[in-house]
């Protein structure tokens, strides 16, 4: 009798046993959907980056090619028009003694979102650190190839609203992405995903 307990419950055994093999495919299951949604979330931040990029290299091309040396063309009368001009300074034209340093904190600000994107797994930042990467490298471009020379080049700006500074399509990125950083941090939530409360 004695015998053919040990043999029933042998089975038992193994299992008993095997609660700590089995952990770690549990915990690895667990993890498992986390990694394809943070290689989601830092898609949309390349994406979003790349759209803004882009946007503001095109619109620069045209302007240099089509506005450059040529009368303002009124969009809404005085209140906005579109004018080129090239700007030394940092965005909205402040800081035009200074070109070098802006053009450090732009390469600085590009590595810090790179290193940021590994452990992001918020879609709105996501996209903030998107626009934000994007304005800067539109700019940082201009820094670094346009006249009068490498990390000294002037900004093309473009976009000139009634009693307000000329800026471009970078600047108004760097602007939406830093004001949807300041909104995302008041509400608590961080680039990985988590909500805390102060």
């Amino acid at each position: 009798m004695a015998e053919a307990e040990r043999i029933i419950g042998t089975p038992d055994t193994p299992d008993a046993a095997g609660d700590g093999q089995e952990r770690p495919d549990a915990e690895q299951e667990q993890a498992a959907p986390e990694r394809p949604r943070g290689k989601r979330r830092i898609a949309v931040l390349f994406a979003v980056a790349a759209f803004a990029y882009l946007l503001d290299l095109v619109s620069k091309m045209i302007v240099v090619a089509e506005l450059e040396h040529q009368e303002p063309i009124e969009i809404f009368g005085d209140w906005l028009r579109f004018v080129a001009i090239r700007n030394a300074g940092a965005a909205f034209g402040f800081g035009e003694a200074f070109t070098v340093i802006f053009t450090v904190i732009a390469a600085i600000v590009i590595v810090v979102i790179a290193r940021l994107a590994r452990k992001l797994y918020s879609l709105p930042w996501a996209i903030a650190l998107g626009m934000l990467l994007g304005g800067a490298l539109g700019n940082l471009t201009d820094r670094i190839f346009r006249s009068p020379g490498v990390f000294e080049g002037a900004v093309v700006d473009f976009i000139a609203p009634k009693h307000f500074a000329v800026f471009n399509l970078a600047d108004s990125a760097i602007v939406c992405g830093g004001i949807l950083i300041v909104i995302l941090s008041f509400r608590g939530l961080d680039p990985d995903g988590t909500i805390h409360k102060d």
